[in-house]
């Protein structure tokens, strides 16, 4: 059995990245084109984790910190590697980088019709917090 590897993205890894979360993740994002990850490696060059088994991509997870809050987002695990760790390991890796830079709770994106991935995030500690609401404005056309 190979072990599970987590390491950052690089450049080089953007094109897998969006192939796979084309597979993997739910819904989709304005984000989720190639300018929108290379701008996100390019500013936090550790944010983009990836798990790979047998150097083959098997989930990501986006550990974003601001300076004063830490966020999850496109927490993705391949459909065959589910309910296998993948998701553990890459949460645990991103915690362990919100704790190195100072962050002291994190946030995570959950779809409101992914019970998937919200039974996946209780099972991680994670809980919503139903008296916040997510606003959003489009910044582009």
């Amino acid at each position: 059995m190979t072990e599970l590897r987590i390491r950052s993205a690089g450049p080089d890894d953007l094109d897998t990245v969006l192939a796979f979360w084309r597979t993997a993740a739910e819904g989709t994002s304005i984000s989720d084109d190639r300018a929108g990850v290379e701008r996100l490696v390019a500013r936090d060059p550790q944010a983009l984790l990836l798990a790979e088994l047998g150097g083959e991509l098997v989930g990501t997870v986006i550990a974003g910190f601001d300076g004063w809050r830490c966020h999850l987002y496109r927490l993705a695990v391949r459909p065959d590697r589910r309910r296998r760790g993948v998701a553990t390991a890459l949460l645990a890796a991103a915690e362990e980088r919100f704790v190195r830079l100072g962050g002291r709770r994190a946030d995570a994106m959950v779809l409101v019709r992914n019970e998937r991935a919200q039974h996946a995030w209780r099972a991680a500690g994670y809980g919503p917090e139903e008296w916040w609401r997510r606003w959003v404005k489009p910044l582009t056309g």
